[in-house]
C-alpha cells in the first residue's frame, strides 16, 4: 500500500495562512442565520374584523383598555388576510348603535350593524407595569353569521400526517383538552335532569320506607305486637342458578352498580369526533344553519416578564424588528407600551398558529455591520 504523500509546502503555507485570517476576522465571514415565523388569516370567511375597547378587568386601574385595543390592531392589521376597521369607526358605531352590546347575540347583531365578519371583545384580566411585568388578556370573536360555529384548537392543522410531529406539544395538548371538555358534555346530565332524578329518588326513597313500614307492621301483627320478636327485614339477593348462596359466586361474577348498563352501547348523538378537527369536504348543497350566540374562537393567555419561554421569544421578536433605539430587548421589560404591543402579538399570532395560521418560515441571512465597514 502507498503512503499519503505530504502536502508541498507552498500548499501548507497557503492553508496557515487563511486559518490565520479567519482566527483575526471573527465570525464576519460568516452571516447569522435565523428562521422567522410566517402568519396568516387562515379563515377566509373572516377577514374584515373589528376590535372593540378591550375591558380593564385587573387590579391596575390606570391601564387604558384603548391602548390595548390599538395594539391589538398593529398587531393583528400586520397579519396578511386582515383587514381590521380603525378604533375610532367602531367607538362613533358604538354611539350609534344605541346601546352597549353585553351578550352574544348582542355582539353578533353589532357585528351586522357594521358590516364586518366578526367582532373582537376583549379583556384585560391582570397587569402589572413593574418588572417583571405581567399581562393577562383572553379575547372572543363573535362572528355576524349566527350559523358559524365554534372553531376549536387545532382545526386545520395537518393531523393524521407526516408534518403532524412539527405540530407545538402546547396546541396538541390544548387540542385534546378541548376534544375531552365537548366529549364530557355529552355524559354531564342537564339541571333539568338533575332536579328530576333528584324528585324521581326521592319519591322512591319514599315508596321504598312505606314498603318497609308495612312489613313491620305486618309483622307486628304476627307476633300478637311484641316488638322483641320482630324479625329483621333485609332483601337479600337471589343466587344465579347451580349456585346455593350469592357468597358462592366467583369474585369476578359479584353483581356490580354498573350491572344494568348494556355492554357495547353505542355513542351518543353528539358525541364529538377526533375528526373534527379536519375540514370536511364540500357539498353540493348548502348545509342547514343551526342558529348559536356563543363566540366562535376564544384564547385566553398570561405573559410573564421573568418566564424564560417568553424572554426567549421577546428576544426573536426584537431581532426581527429594525429598533432604532439600541436598547436591547430588556428594555421592553421596562416599557410599558412595548411589552403591551409584544404580548398583543403573542396573543393574535397563538391565536392563529393554533388553528392553521402559520406558515413556513422563511430564513434571513444577517451579516454582522463590520463586514460592511472599510
Amino acid at each position: 500500500m502507498v503512503g499519503r504523500q505530504p502536502l508541498p509546502s507552498h500548499q501548507l503555507a497557503y492553508i496557515l495562512a487563511c486559518m490565520c485570517l479567519l482566527s483575526f476576522s471573527g465570525c464576519s465571514l460568516f452571516p447569522d442565520v435565523r428562521h422567522k415565523p410566517q402568519y396568516s388569516n387562515p379563515f377566509p370567511q373572516l377577514t374584515r374584523i373589528a376590535i372593540l375597547p378591550f375591558y380593564n378587568q385587573s387590579d391596575e386601574p390606570t391601564l387604558s383598555g384603548r391602548l390595548v385595543s390599538s395594539a391589538y390592531y398593529n398587531e393583528m392589521q400586520s397579519i396578511p388576510g386582515f383587514e381590521v376597521l380603525p378604533l375610532g369607526v367602531i367607538e362613533n358605531a358604538l354611539e350609534a348603535f344605541g346601546r352597549e352590546p353585553q351578550t352574544g347575540s348582542d355582539f353578533q347583531e353589532f357585528a351586522r350593524f357594521l358590516g364586518v365578519d366578526a367582532v373582537l371583545v376583549g379583556s384585560i384580566t391582570d397587569y402589572s407595569a413593574y418588572y417583571p411585568p405581567r399581562l393577562t388578556l383572553r379575547t372572543n370573536w363573535y362572528a355576524a353569521n349566527p350559523n358559524f360555529h365554534p372553531i376549536p384548537v387545532g382545526y386545520g392543522l395537518p393531523w393524521g400526517t407526516s408534518k403532524e410531529k412539527k405540530i407545538p406539544s402546547w396546541i396538541k395538548l390544548e387540542a385534546e383538552r378541548e376534544l375531552a371538555k365537548k366529549q364530557l358534555d355529552t355524559q354531564t346530565p342537564l339541571e333539568s335532569q338533575l332536579d328530576s332524578q333528584d324528585s324521581q329518588n326521592s319519591q322512591e326513597s319514599k315508596e321504598q320506607l312505606a314498603a318497609e313500614f308495612k312489613l313491620v307492621e305486618e309483622a307486628l301483627e304476627a307476633t300478637q305486637g311484641d316488638p322483641n320478636d320482630v324479625p329483621l327485614v333485609e332483601t337479600v339477593p337471589e343466587p344465579p342458578s347451580g349456585y346455593e348462596s350469592i357468597d358462592a359466586l366467583p369474585e369476578n361474577q359479584l353483581p356490580s352498580s354498573d350491572q344494568g348498563q348494556a355492554d357495547g352501547d353505542d355513542l351518543p348523538t353528539q358525541w364529538p369526533d377526533p375528526r373534527g378537527f379536519i375540514p370536511a369536504a364540500p357539498t353540493s348543497r348548502r348545509p342547514m344553519g343551526i342558529p348559536q350566540s356563543e363566540p366562535i374562537i376564544t384564547h385566553m393567555r398570561a405573559y410573564n416578564g421573568n418566564d424564560e419561554d417568553i424572554t426567549k421569544r421577546l428576544e426573536e421578536y426584537y431581532y426581527f424588528r429594525d429598533e432604532i433605539r439600541n436598547t436591547g430587548w430588556q428594555a421592553y421589560l421596562k416599557r410599558s407600551e412595548d411589552f403591551i404591543r409584544f404580548c398583543c402579538h403573542l396573543h393574535v399570532t397563538e391565536t392563529l398558529a393554533s388553528r392553521g395560521g402559520e406558515l413556513e418560515s422563511r430564513v434571513i441571512f444577517r451579516w454582522p455591520i463590520g463586514r460592511y465597514q472599510r
